[in-house]
């Protein structure tokens, strides 16, 4: 069972914004973290927002400078997976790449391939189906879902997957790593969209469907739900959080598995084909500028 130790490495492919945050999860808990992606750029990105988290938990007291300055030195980067499976000391390889099945098995047939017997994969899929993903491999009793939220340094949750083949002790092992890097886990028998992801997916996509239609104003969609139900964030804002590309994806799965009431708001694709995508393009609902909404900059009665 995992402790948190040095002795047992970490590898996270995909450096976007939750490879990104899962990885600084992982080393201000004590885990030495590869952070793989094949595009260099990405990795300087990823490694310099983890720093920027380390300085802010400095400055806010939560962290000592020691603390941060060994956080960050436990962090290397790779554009070589293959490269980084190579680590004998692997103890999880968890992968966070864009939603598309093709390349999540394929990362997990390289993983299997290379990873100490030992070694377990995860995927953070929010939709996709890890016992497909596991059928991959020669280990499916030790792959599983850990589904992380946005941000994930400021975000307790993470949805533990049981996929069809999954031991309890890998169940276990995942729940004790969500504990060591201080998340609260939840089991779920794996389903399309899970828990998080359905509910997720309803409230954002009904939300276009009444900016399309001119019910309200994107900001005041998202004050409704801030206000009404004390949620941290509108789902319009949620949206251009996560990317339109990603939402447009779990919106097509689950349509495809449950039907009608998934349906894709036609705004939602829209707005994917413009690439306005959410904050990460700089403009979806909402403009941004360095990351800052633009008040005022929502999308209207279209």
């Amino acid at each position: 069972m995992s402790t948190g130790s040095i002795d047992e490495a970490v590898i996270v492919v995909g450096s976007g914004l939750m490879g990104t945050g899962i990885a600084h999860a992982f080393v201000i808990a004590g885990y030495p973290v590869t952070l793989v992606d094949v595009q260099a750029a990405a990795l300087d990105k990823s490694a310099a927002v983890i720093r920027k988290i380390l300085d802010d938990g400095v400055k806010l007291a939560k962290i000592t400078q020691e603390q941060a300055s060994a956080a960050a030195q436990r962090l290397s980067t790779n554009t070589d997976l293959a490269a980084a499976l190579k680590n004998p000391n692997v103890g999880l390889l968890l992968e966070t790449v864009t939603e598309s099945m093709q390349l999540k098995t394929a990362i997990a047939r390289a993983a299997d391939a290379a990873l100490p017997e030992r070694a377990v994969i995860a995927t953070n899929t929010s939709a996709l189906s890890v016992t497909e993903i596991a059928a991959a491999t020669q280990r499916a009793d030790r792959v599983i879902g850990m589904h992380f939220f946005n941000p994930v340094h400021k975000m307790k949750l993470v949805e533990i997957v049981r996929a069809l083949g999954t031991s309890a002790a890998t169940v276990e092992r995942a729940r004790a790593w969500s504990a060591a890097i201080g998340k609260t886990s939840i089991l779920v028998e794996e389903s399309p969209g899970l828990t998080t992801s359905r509910m997720s997916a309803l409230a954002g996509n009904e939300a276009m469907y009444m900016l399309m239609e001119g019910v309200a104003s994107a900001e005041d969609i998202d004050t409704a739900m801030r206000g009404a139900f004390n949620h941290p964030m509108g789902p319009l804002e949620l949206g251009d959080l996560t990317g339109w590309d990603t939402r447009l994806a779990v919106l097509q799965y689950l349509h495809t598995t449950f039907g009608e009431k998934f349906r894709p708001c036609p705004l939602i694709t829209k707005m994917v084909k413009a690439g306005r995508l959410g904050r990460k393009t700089g403009h979806g609902v909402y403009r941004y500028v360095d990351g800052q909404k633009v008040p005022g900059s929502g999308l209207g009665k279209l």
